[in-house]
Parts: structure tokens; sequence; C-alpha cells
């Protein structure tokens, strides 16, 4: 059984079982799977069934060197514009799938499985897919949308607990945006409960894309709405930027943490949402202390891809469930944590 929504009718998201639903998604063309070397491990029944580009795994190869790998593989495998590429894995793999698809010979279709808890909530879904430059985040880039997401919480028994944990920040991101029930139901059972039950899972992964689906539909090419769901990732991109101790879920909770009080300063949020945000981060084993100083990490936002003109989008909790975006010179924002 699978249960599907659409994102811009444009992609297909498919919550179920990968082997149960992927036949009926793959086109009739030629597939090559562009896929990691954990991932081809774990999987090779999926992964080896197609023609395949089998990548190295971690942060450090999400970058244009390993995107020119990646056409250099393509050319000499002939694969043309009918070629159809499918991305197996985390966010890096298919950030990575979506920028060489949607700029090899100017674009070829192409599609996601997605491997982890960060990626089936956000980084697989939405269109956005691009590489890092100089330990900046994402600063290349494309926004274009996969043909279909296949995402399979039982996938999700492969990954060690720190990568589920990172995946959880952004469901937890996803419910401070714009779904207090999500929140409610989230802080309701323990992290034990969530981790081993199946049934949670499923419902959580749902409710988060819905989230940014109802988000991206309003506001595709993030202009306005869409800006949203950059909530905790300012400053925690400046935290990965700065220090390679965390990864990316680890970042975007401190980040959640420190802007909740920080619009407890402006005046927008009360002090008992930022104590419930903090208690469920902390539930969920995140340390929220900083692991550079502030000053650091407020000089790393100044390289954040989201500024123009010398100022700053900045997502602001107003209540669970509710945030709003402000534009804000450094200085501004700056004395917000100060």
């Amino acid at each position: 059984m699978s249960d599907t929504l659409y994102i811009m009718n444009k992609t297909l998201v498919c919550f179920g079982r990968v082997m149960d639903v992927m036949n009926n998604l793959l086109p009739e063309s030629r597939v090559i799977v562009i896929s990691d070397e954990n991932v081809a491990r774990l999987y090779p029944e999926l992964v080896g069934r197609f023609e395949n580009i089998i990548i190295c795994s971690g942060e450090g190869v999400k970058n244009l060197a390993t995107v020119e790998h990646i056409y250099n593989e393509l050319m000499s495998l002939g694969a043309d514009r009918s070629t159809f590429l499918l991305g197996i894995g985390g966010g890096i793999v298919t950030d990575i799938t979506g920028f060489v698809a949607s700029t090899y010979m100017r674009g070829v279709k192409f599609g996601f499985v997605s491997t982890t808890l960060l990626g089936q909530v956000d980084a697989s879904v939405g269109g956005k897919n691009g590489v890092n430059v100089a330990d900046y985040k994402n600063m290349v880039g494309t926004i274009t949308h996969p043909q279909f997401v296949v995402s399979d919480v039982e996938m999700l028994k492969t990954l060690p607990v720190r990568e589920w944990r990172a995946g959880m920040a952004e469901v937890i991101k996803s419910a401070i945006v714009g779904d207090k029930e999500l929140f409610d139901y989230i802080m309701r059972y323990s992290y034990n409960e969530i981790y081993s039950n199946i049934d949670h899972m499923q419902y959580i992964v749902r409710r988060a894309v819905t989230v940014k689906a109802s988000i991206v539909e309003e506001d595709e090419r993030e202009s306005g709405m869409r800006r949203l769901l950059n909530l905790g990732h300012t400053i925690g991109h400046a935290i990965e930027k700065l220090t390679h101790e965390v990864n990316h879920g680890e970042a975007v909770a401190i980040g959640m943490s420190l802007i909740s009080r920080a619009s407890v300063k402006v005046g927008l949020l009360n002090i008992s949402d930022v104590e419930r945000i903090n208690d469920c981060l902390l539930k969920f084993g995140f340390n929220l202390e900083l692991p550079a100083s502030i000053d650091d990490i407020l000089t790393a936002t100044r390289k954040d891809k989201k500024k123009a003109e010398g100022a700053i989008h900045v997502v602001l909790p107003v209540a669970i469930g509710e945030c709003e975006v402000r534009n804000m010179s450094f200085e501004e924002f700056d004395n917000m944590f100060m």
C-alpha cells in the first residue's frame, strides 16, 4: 500500500515500500542510478538493478568536482537526453543528482528514492538542487522538480541514530513553521516510541512533507512565503561553515533554539513556547550549546546566500505552528543575540 501527494503538479511523492511502487514510476527509457557507496552496499538489489555511478559519501563530495566527475561518467556511458537519472540516497545524493540532471545536456528527467529522514522530509522535495562552494552551503544550484520521490520509511531502519536525529530537526522545523498538531504529536510520544514505530514515522514524514508542499505551492522560487522553510538555517549554515563537528540537523536545531529566544526579545514569541521548543529538541538528543562563539557565528551569516543588498531575510517564530519573515540589516540581526 502507498499514499501519494503531488507538489506543483510536477512531483509525485509516494509514501510506501520502494519495491512495490518503483516499476510503476520509472519510464521505459534508459535509467542510470546515481548513489553513494553506503547506499550501494545497503541496497545492492536496488542500486545494482540499473547502470550506476557510485560516489563517495559525506558532505565533502557535495561540490562541483563531483558534478564534473558525474558528467564525465555519463558521457562515457553514452547518456543522452532520453536518459532518466535516478538518485538513490540521502540529501547529498539527491541534491547532486538533481543538479546534474538539471544541467546535463541542458536538462534530463530525474527522480529520487530518498533513504534518510532528512531527505524524505526536506532535501528531496520542493525542487531545490545544488552543491557547496568553499564550504558555503548550496551556493550553486537550480530549482528543478523531480518526476517523483519515493519515501519508504522502512529504509530509515538502516540509519545511524545520529542521522535519524538530524532528520528530526527538519520535522520539528516543519511543525514550528506550519503544523502545531504535528508538534503536539511528536511531544506526545517518547523518543523511543517514535524511533521504533513505523506508523509514527509514516505519519510524521507525511505531515512534514505536506507542510513543505503547501508552502512550495504558494512560492516555488522563494520570493516570499518559501523563506519560512529556512527557520534555523541562517545560523545553522553558519555553524556548519565554522565547524565540521556537527551535522546539518544538529546545526539547524541550535539555530532554531537561538532564533526562538531572539523572537522573544523582539516581542513575537512567548517564553513558554521557547521552552516547549527547547524541550522538544532536547528530548531528541540535540546539544544546544554553541560549538563556536556567537561573534564568529554572526560573522559567518554574512556569507549566507539569502542575503540581499546588505540585508538578510530572517525567519522568526510567532507561535508554535506560525512564523513570519522579516527583512533585517545585519546590525539589527546581530542585536537580537546581544
